[in-house]
């Protein structure tokens, strides 16, 4: 078989995009619940705190914090192997910078991860998947502040103390690279929780915020090896490959440095230093960090055990002839392939991007990898009987897995996993939809938040189920 026998199939979802509750169990506010309902080509808006009358689909979600029994079982009768998932932040600490945790939030995920290794299910699990405490946004501007190492920290030791003999894999910050394209408001928010004031240089705000979550990701791996050597923490990127428009050299040169731009928060994970190509870069936009000598050893003294990371789709970059040093603007340079096909939402679907990923990732960081995300949202019909024939789903991830499993056979990748997005449907991150439906289980709940939030599997569920039965060999 092309897959290592202890292989962790299964699935993620985010804690904020699923458990709903957002008040209960002495939750407090995140960055999610501040975010309104959006739609294809229409952003999600950022509000000052919940506001009576607007719709925050997160609020409820598809209240998996009350149904999580019933949910977990659904994936035991796939045969998951792992479920990735996030701790909500605000449930252990409400307003992000109290001395002691919440008991209940707590709790809640003792019990959440017992009832999935009760099916011998293990729970991979991220600190921070956007769900950053709002109130360290109002406090302390979010990571701009260096205070919020302290309290990431702070956070992520009491659960590995708690959760840490029944969860060894760990990642930090989710997809911590999406703020590469600082001209997103959505990500530096979501990721950092940046609110960009008039005059505010926003790449050099994304830069420092960016360091500090480095150094907040170090030290907390650090403190994981020191609690428990058996725990492996990971990063996590958004992997999303650059290929060149035309062979034309100025094409490549720009996708080498689209790609630095992209994954440089690798190699400050993998090596615990910054690579030269962006301290380059850093001198040329007259961007000084505020950087220490004990950030620089904190570094160095907390690289992560393995990379994880979310492949969806692969994009295309062309030079600019006024750009003599390739600096990549995601905005200005991007564009899709002409030779892809493309889903509902305009992502580029390439079978192939995800063995190039791979190989792109294991010749540079030469660490173990896990694919923690990967998926097809798409708008589900369900008929009359009750069915969702969702074959354009088994095609897309059949396809993948295919060349997933040649980047192994192959190429000789180390892969740990493949836990995709999302085993069942979910609010959407970027839009905060409904109808976006990426999973083998049907919600029924829609965009307006109508629905009975009744479960019933689509037809991909029983197919998943065969391949995770013969480990990725039977993709029919």
């Amino acid at each position: 078989m092309a897959f290592r026998n202890d292989f962790l199939w299964g699935g993620a979802v985010a804690a904020h995009q699923l458990e709903g509750g957002w008040q209960e169990g002495g939750k407090g506010p995140s960055v999610a619940d501040v975010m309104t309902a959006g739609a294809h080509g229409i952003p999600r808006r950022i509000t000052d705190g919940v506001l009576p009358g607007e719709n925050y689909p997160n609020h409820e979600a598809i209240d998996f914090y009350h149904r999580y029994k019933e949910d977990i079982k659904l994936f035991a009768e796939m045969g998951f192997k792992a479920f990735r998932t996030s701790i909500a932040w605000t449930r252990i600490f409400p307003q992000g910078d109290e001395e002691k945790p919440n008991e209940e939030g707590l709790k809640f995920y003792d019990d959440l991860f017992d009832e999935c290794l009760k099916y011998g299910i293990e729970p991979v699990v991220t600190l921070a998947h956007f769900e950053m405490p709002f109130g360290l946004v109002k406090k302390y501007g979010g990571f701009r502040s260096r205070e919020c190492i302290d309290f990431f920290v702070r956070y992520a030791k009491v659960c590995f103390e708690r959760f840490g003999h029944k969860v060894k894999y760990w990642m930090t910050f989710n997809e911590i690279n999406n703020q590469c394209n600082y001209e997103s408001t959505h990500h530096l928010f979501q990721d950092s929780g940046l609110i960009i004031g008039e005059g505010d240089n926003k790449e050099a705000l994304m830069y420092q915020a960016a360091h500090y979550e480095l150094v907040a990701s170090a030290l907390a791996v650090a403190a994981a090896h020191e609690i428990n050597p058996e725990l492996k923490v990971g990063c996590m990127l958004s992997m999303s490959p650059l290929y060149p428009k035309t062979c034309k050299p100025a094409d490549v040169m720009t996708q080498v440095n689209a790609m630095h731009k992209r994954f440089w928060f690798g190699e400050v994970h993998a090596y615990g230093k910054y690579p030269a190509y962006i301290l380059k870069h850093l001198e040329r936009r007259n961007i000084r960090l505020d950087i220490t000598d004990d950030d620089l050893a904190a570094l160095k003294a907390g690289t992560v055990d393995y990379v994880g990371f979310s492949y969806y789709a692969s994009y295309v970059v062309e030079s600019n002839e006024e750009n003599p040093a390739y600096d990549y603007n995601e905005n200005r340079d991007i564009s899709n392939n002409p030779y892809l096909p493309k889903s509902d939402w305009n992502w580029t679907i390439d079978p192939t991007g995800i063995r190039y990923a791979l190989n792109w990732v294991y010749d540079h960081f030469r660490l173990p990898m896990f694919i923690v995300e990967n998926g097809f949202g798409a708008i589900d019909v369900k008929e009359e009987d009750g069915t969702v024939n969702d074959q354009y789903r088994i095609d897309y991830l059949a396809a993948h897995i295919k060349a997933m499993k040649e980047a192994v056979e192959y190429d000789g990748v180390d892969l740990l996993g493949y836990t995709m997005w999302s085993p069942i449907d979910i609010v959407s991150a970027s839009t905060g939809e409904m109808k976006k439906r990426y999973g083998f289980i049907y919600v029924d709940k829609d965009n307006e938040g109508n629905g009975t939030l009744e479960r019933s599997p689509k037809k991909s569920f029983e197919w998943y189920k065969n391949v995770i039965a013969t480990n990725g060999e039977d993709l029919q």
